[in-house]
């Protein structure tokens, strides 16, 4: 085998491993689409969710065929219902935005039996950054808390501080920071302190 062709075939191996270097790099941060969780079910949004823009929401009033209807909520999360007409659903929890129904829809419909649940999800992206499997952005139409988010990223290395990690939740100049310990959910224990995530949400394991 001549010199020449021997240089030839160590470039190509050569190029074939950075290649493979490059392609392990990038799924790392890649983003997931889970479009597989829409429409999700009633019982897989938390009640402590907070109804955000892009929502897509099931209002229902018992033995009121005209009174069923899905309704998305706007950019200013705002809603119009029938008897109801416009009413600000963003920032509420389905609990909340039910009982103003209640109170606004009486005066036509004593002692209405409204329902109201979350089918889709708008959007949330989440970061997951620091000692995980697979540190980056995260995608999903679903409502998602922590140990979730760090299941999506691989896990936990094991030289993750379980007990500092920290959740990063910017609202306009101000900055909020959840802590949260691992260790705590394992032992069944604290388990409050596993949030639901918003859009934007960081979460920072150290």
């Amino acid at each position: 085998m001549s010199m020449s062709f021997k240089k030839l075939i160590i470039i190509a191996l050569t190029i074939c491993a950075i290649s493979s270097v490059t392609a392990e790099e990038t799924s790392v941060t890649s983003t997931l689409d889970y479009n597989d969780v829409t429409p999700i079910s009633h019982n897989d949004v938390s009640p402590a969710y907070l109804i955000g823009a892009g929502d897509v929401l099931q209002i229902s009033v018992w033995k009121e065929e005209g009174l069923q209807q899905d309704v998305l909520v706007r950019p200013d999360g705002g809603i119009d219902f029938p008897l109801v007409g416009e009413l600000q659903a963003g920032g509420k929890t389905t609990e909340a935005l039910q009982k103003e129904i209640v109170k606004k829809i009486q005066r036509f419909i004593p002692d209405a039996v409204v329902t109201v649940s979350v089918t889709q999800i708008y959007n949330n992206t989440i970061y997951v950054l620091g000692k995980v499997a697979r540190p980056g952005q995260y995608v999903a139409k679903h409502y998602m808390d922590i140990t979730q988010a760090l299941a999506l990223a691989g896990g936990l290395t094991p030289y993750a501080a379980t007990s500092s990690i920290k959740v990063l939740r910017r609202n306009g100049v101000t900055q909020t920071v959840f802590k949260f310990n691992y260790g705590d959910i394992e032992d069944g224990e604290n388990l409050e302190q596993n949030i639901v995530l918003k859009n934007g949400d960081v979460v920072i394991v150290p």
